[in-house]
């Protein structure tokens, strides 16, 4: 299991108690303290996965929609906060699947290639210091995000959830219902083929 620890909360424990039994009894002024109290936070997640501020808007309404249909199954085992981030992090996820995307790259041609002694084919090439501190920050997240895009799906996903969202293994494997192995092999795979992605930008060429 995965020692990583979902996002900091963005409600206070005591906040958290005090809200639950009032949006059981479906108290309206819990929810509108609800979307106050969590709003920002979850219209953060959906701005890093969508990249849109409309998308992230819409995004953040159908999360809550589906929060207030779905609050009576809410079980209290995990933060009322650790839920609803996951609940954006689904409802940013289905806008992206719902949008129409630039063509992806097959995952097998950028992986590494191995031969039969278990080398590589054609070793990857080390990033040179001086190629990334030429590159702004802001530059380097637009490039790095415009590279996940060209994933497939299913490794785009994985990547987001772990590694731009921070969830765990195990919060990764509920939201994309699948095994905690199946996620470990796509993570895996993700930042192999995005480290390829990325290599043409982070290299300088050899004399």
């Amino acid at each position: 299991m995965d020692n990583r620890t979902a996002p900091p909360s963005a409600l206070p424990v005591g906040d958290e108690s005090a809200l639950l039994p009032r949006l059981k009894a479906g108290d309206d002024a819990a929810f509108d303290e609800l979307v106050r109290l969590a709003g920002p936070r979850m219209l953060s997640v959906a701005r890093r996965l969508l990249g849109s501020e409309q998308d992230a808007q819409d995004a953040v309404q159908d999360a809550f929609l589906s929060a207030f249909k779905s609050i009576q199954r809410f079980d209290g085992r995990s933060q009322l906060s650790t839920w609803l981030h996951r609940i954006a992090v689904n409802a940013s996820l289905m806008k992206l699947r719902s949008a129409r995307r630039r063509p992806e790259r097959s995952i097998e041609d950028l992986l590494p290639q191995f031969g039969a002694d278990g080398h590589y084919k054609n070793p990857p090439p080390r990033w040179q210091p001086a190629a990334i501190s030429g590159i702004e920050q802001s530059e380097v997240r637009s490039l790095i995000r415009s590279k996940i895009e060209e994933l497939p799906e299913p490794y785009r996903e994985v990547l987001m959830i772990r590694d731009i969202e921070q969830i765990d293994t195990d919060g990764a494997a509920a939201i994309l219902g699948i095994s905690i192995p199946a996620v470990k092999t796509r993570l895996h795979r993700a930042r192999q083929a995005l480290y390829t992605l990325l290599n043409p930008y982070f290299t300088e060429a050899q004399a």
